[in-house]
Formats: structure tokens, sequence, C-alpha cells
């Protein structure tokens, strides 16, 4: 039977299909380990209080890039390149969402509403980290490979999205409620198609690599589509609502330590 887990295991048992999902997931946490370095040099003045939580966020992307290619050395295999059509982080951007490279690469100082769509940005495709780590946890948390690398990212992933929660719930009560709102539904509709696209462009890779036959592929295709159409007409609301969460001042401490083997 077609499950999450079995499709997952199947790319774990096979080298190459292991080395590109690995190099896929490092190449995004690297970038957003940039990006969230940059922001941090850039707060402004205003929002100084923020930085240290902003690098704190980025040391943690950081940590995961390293932990997935440490995970490719130690099966005794090297990175591969990614595909651009499956580089989730880099499409986004392409597409307007989040702050552009070309803004975080200047020395410019960000605004208030830069650091909010930043928030946005983050609070959605946390969203979307948070829960595919979360899968990966249920099925894999015990696997002997990968168990202690899934359970340290997906408690990360977690407080990422607390962190995101709080902070624009704070800023909501400062008076920028509709621009956070307008904000987060921009977000939240371009990534449900670019994470479309992207999962249709990863599982066509993995399906030549790992030889599936035609009929395997166009119901796992069949399968992303039906999920956009439901995040299309609904599903996209999760990604936008906000609550004060559990974990306060998640990302206010330094970042745990990445497994001895990263």
């Amino acid at each position: 039977m077609l499950s999450a887990k079995s499709l997952f295991q199947e790319i774990l048992d096979d080298d190459e299909s292991f080395a590109l999902f690995c190099s896929i997931a490092a190449d995004g946490e690297s970038q957003g380990g940039w990006e969230n370095g940059r922001i941090a040099a850039l707060v402004p003045d205003s929002e100084r209080r923020l930085a240290p939580r902003i690098t704190r966020h980025g040391a943690d992307e950081d940590k995961h890039g390293r932990i997935f290619n440490a995970l490719i050395k130690k099966r005794g295999l090297d990175p591969v390149e990614v595909p651009p059509e499956t580089d989730y982080t880099m499409l986004l951007e392409r597409h307007g969402i989040g702050l552009s490279h070309d803004k975080l690469k200047g020395e410019e100082r960000l605004t208030v509403q830069d650091i909010i769509t930043y928030l946005a940005h983050s609070r959605v495709t946390e969203q979307r980290a948070s829960e595919q780590m979360d899968l990966l946890r249920r099925h894999f948390a015990d696997h002997p490979d990968i168990g202690r690398a899934v359970k340290m990212i997906s408690n990360d992933e977690d407080n990422h999205l607390a962190y995101c929660h709080e902070e624009l719930l704070r800023f909501a009560r400062a008076g920028h409620g509709r621009a956070i709102q307008r904000t987060l539904r921009e977000c939240a509709l371009a990534e449900i198609r670019i994470y479309r696209d992207v999962s249709l462009a990863v599982m066509a890779h993995m399906g030549r690599i790992l030889g599936w036959p035609r009929t395997r592929s166009a119901l796992l295709a069949a399968g992303i589509h039906a999920v956009y159409a439901y995040e299309r007409l609904a599903g996209w609301r999760r990604m936008v609502s906000l609550r004060m969460p559990e974990r306060r001042d998640a990302l206010g401490g330094p970042a745990a330590a990445a497994p001895e083997y990263a």
C-alpha cells in the first residue's frame, strides 16, 4: 500500500534518492540561515530586541543544513546539485515572497514593515516545515540513522513557529494587524502554489531515480494536486491564524548543539 511512511522509506533506502533528498533539504536550510543572519544584521533600531532571536533562528537553520550534509557523509555519499525546480526557498524569493536577496545584500536598515514581512513569511513557511518534520518524527523517530536528527529538527521548527506567532501578535497589538493579515494571506496563497510545484518536481526526480512505473507517478502527482486543491479552497487558512503559543520566548536562548555525527 502506498503511504507517506512507505514512500519516505523507499527514498531513504536508496543511496541516490537519499542524497538528493538530503541535498535539497540542506540547501534550503542553509539559505534560510543566511537570510536570517542578514535580517539580524539589518534590524531597525526600534526592534533591536529581536536581533538575538533572529540570529538564533538563523543558527538553527545553519545547524539543520549541517545535519543533512552530515547524514549524507555518514552514508559515504557526496551532496548532489539541487535541481532549480526543487529549490523551494529560492522559488519563494523569486516570486516576491519574503524579503528580496537584493535588499538583504545591502547595508540599509530594514523597516518595521520589512520585519513584519519577514515574520509573516516565516510564520507560513515554518508551518509547512513543522508539519513535514512532525510527519517524519511520527514515522522515523526511532530510525537508527536519521531518528536523532528528525527529533531535533522537528523541535526546532516548532520553536520557530511559536516565535513567529508570539512576535506577530505583539506587532498586531501595536496596530499592525491589517498589514499582518494581508501579508500572511499573500504569503500563504503563494506558498501553497510553489509547494505544489516543488513537490511535483521532487517526485518526478525521485520517480526517475527509483524507477517508478507511470501509474505510481501519476497517482502521486494526483495526490499532490488534490492537496493543493484543498489548500487553495480552505487549507491555507491554517497558515494565517495567530494564537499565543504554549512555548513562550521559544528562541530566547542559545541554539542547541547538533548531534555528534554532524
